[in-house]
């Protein structure tokens, strides 16, 4: 039959030593360096990636924003929202309605014409079901 430790009469010590069984480290130095090259190395890694995304973003040539949209009838919604481009380019705006789950249930594509900078429109998109929101997509020079 096996005898613990406890009753042979030793005190169990842990297997890997304790703090008082090992020599003093030597302070180190250039952990501030050390610190320092980490730190300049995230603000290059974030910079880089901001700017990624800053790119990624594509042409703002054509800024679209929703003024209202009225969703009263269950088979169109009826969309107003302003377009502001440069003048000498045409552009077409994708816009869209959605549900209450947000599924698209219309969307159509709309020309916009070369000659004026800014334009307002009002536009009704038919829908296959009863529309909640309505938006622009997107907006592209061509």
């Amino acid at each position: 039959m096996a005898i613990s430790e406890a009753e042979q009469g030793r005190e169990p010590r842990p297997v890997l030593g304790s703090p008082g069984d090992f020599p003093e480290r030597e302070r180190r130095r250039g952990n501030f360096v050390v610190h320092v090259v980490i730190a300049i190395l995230c603000a290059v890694c974030a910079a880089g990636w901001g700017y990624v995304m800053w790119a990624s973003k594509g042409s703002t040539d054509v800024i679209d924003e929703v003024i209202a949209f009225d969703a009263n009838r269950s088979d169109s919604l009826q969309i107003t929202f302003e377009v502001v481009k440069p003048s000498d380019r045409a552009a077409v705006c994708r816009l869209r309605a959605v549900d209450v789950n947000h599924v698209e249930v219309g969307s159509r594509e709309i020309d916009i014409p070369a000659g004026k900078g800014y334009i307002r429109l009002t536009e009704r998109l038919q829908t296959s079901a009863q529309a909640t929101s309505g938006s622009v997509q997107y907006c592209h020079l061509v």
